[in-house]
């Protein structure tokens, strides 16, 4: 079982950008396909993006596909969001989540999660 802590959330103006972090205390982190969430006050939680154990698999949601890349570093046990042109429509608290086996885009798949960090986008 692993951990997750998220970091690196904050305010920005629209066309911005963050870079979230999300740092695994597991040992065995690399059994891991991981994903990025989000939601929007009074909104369901929505995928954003994920990735697969060995990093040779990404998948994005359409509306942040070109602006948001996700990545991983085994060695550190953690996952990242480069996040670039942010828009308002952005602003979320953004959760990472992670699942034994290949990636999946529906956050019921996924069984550890984070506790998530603010991203704000003013316009």
């Amino acid at each position: 079982q692993v951990q997750l802590v998220e970091s690196g959330g904050g305010l920005v103006q629209a066309g911005g950008s963050l870079r979230l972090s999300c740092a695994s205390s597991g040992r065995t982190f690399s059994n891991y396909a991981m994903g990025w969430f989000r939601q929007a006050p009074g909104k369901e939680r929505d995928f954003v993006a994920a990735i697969s154990w060995s990093g040779g698999s990404t998948h994005y949601a359409e509306s942040v596909k070109d602006r948001f890349t996700i990545s991983r570093d085994n060695a550190k046990n953690t996952v990242y969001l480069q996040m670039n042109s942010l828009k308002p429509e952005d602003t979320a608290v953004y959760y990472c989540a992670a699942r034994r086996g290949s990636s999946r885009y529906h956050p019921d798949d996924y069984a550890t999660w984070g506790q998530g960090t603010q991203v704000t986008v003013s316009s």
